[in-house]
């Protein structure tokens, strides 16, 4: 048995002439919560969707659990769950009738985790799909996803069209699952999410991966958020990045060295100053930026 989830090789799609993604390597340790982030349009779908064999991909290998993306498809669909970043059911359809038509595709009998579902997400099963709101269809697919209780979850920006409310106790059901072993695969452009649920994470930017590791490692750039109130002379300063400048002070991003940055405070008026680290927004800027630098990037779905 693998010890990988989830592992690809140069992974690479492309739509005609027209990049998807291109050399995405990837590991995913079984029994990870593993954040896949970036941008809309950076790729993660088309990532997602290659793994899980609906597109082929044009270069590279992907493995699930071991098994072959291609030739292993239905043994690796029977093993994963996948909620899509966009939902559509059969019209007419009652949710419990969706969410036994979903179960019967795997031959299981789901009835009793989807009731429980149900009821934790304020879901009623008893709607018709049709005059459900975005919301309520949002978590009509996370049951479907969920309700067979699979080795592997797959999740494409799962939280949008949810209250705040509904999100806290998704994401209490998704760590409920997550302790009994269960691999969390879960992408999004909304970084605080990852930055509280997730151990590890890649950063994906124009259909490239731009940096992985774990979320600790990838918070460690170097920067510093600084906020400063008072005045200084904050052109004497390199390294300053997201200069916000108001009446009472300033805040900033900085990467300088921190003697220089106690200098330039010493020749000015500082009533008080906070260091902290950047939150995971913040990183992404800067991981983001570096590669504008660099000059990579190209068209991505």
């Amino acid at each position: 048995m693998s010890e990988y989830a989830i592992q690809t090789t140069n992974l690479t799609k492309y739509y005609g002439k027209a990049r998807g993604i291109e050399q995405v390597s990837l590991t995913v340790p079984q029994g990870d919560f593993f954040g896949f982030i970036g941008p809309n349009g950076a790729g993660k779908s088309t990532t997602i969707r290659t793994l899980l064999g609906l597109i082929r991909p044009t270069g590279g290998e992907a493995k699930l659990f071991g098994l072959d993306i291609r030739s292993d498809r239905e043994r690796i669909l029977s093993r994963a769950g996948y909620l899509p970043s966009e939902t559509a059911f059969y019209p007419g359809m009652r949710v419990r009738d969706v969410l036994k038509l979903s179960a019967g595709l795997r031959g299981i009998d789901c009835a009793v985790t989807a009731r429980l579902l149900c009821e934790r997400l304020q879901l009623d099963p008893d709607r018709k799909v049709d005059e459900l709101s975005l919301g309520n269809k949002k978590k009509t697919a996370i049951v479907c996803a969920l309700q067979h209780e699979p080795e592997l979850l797959i999740l494409d920006e799962p939280t949008s069209g949810l209250d705040p409310l509904m999100q806290r106790e998704f994401f209490d059901i998704l760590q409920q699952y997550h302790a009994k072993g269960t691999t969390v695969f879960l992408s999004s452009h909304i970084l605080s999410e990852i930055q509280h649920h997730c151990s590890h994470a890649a950063m994906i930017r124009d259909g490239r991966i731009i940096a992985a590791g774990s979320v600790a490692e990838l918070s460690r750039t170097g920067a510093r958020r600084i906020s400063i109130r008072g005045q200084m002379d904050y052109g004497a300063l390199g390294g300053v990045k997201d200069l916000r400048i108001s009446p009472d002070g300033a805040d900033f991003l900085y990467s300088g060295d921190m003697q220089a940055l106690l200098a330039v405070m010493a020749g000015g008026t500082i009533r008080d100053v906070s260091i902290t680290e950047p939150d995971l927004e913040e990183v992404f800027l800067h991981y983001y930026d570096s590669q504008q630098r660099t000059g990579k990037g190209g068209e991505a779905k």
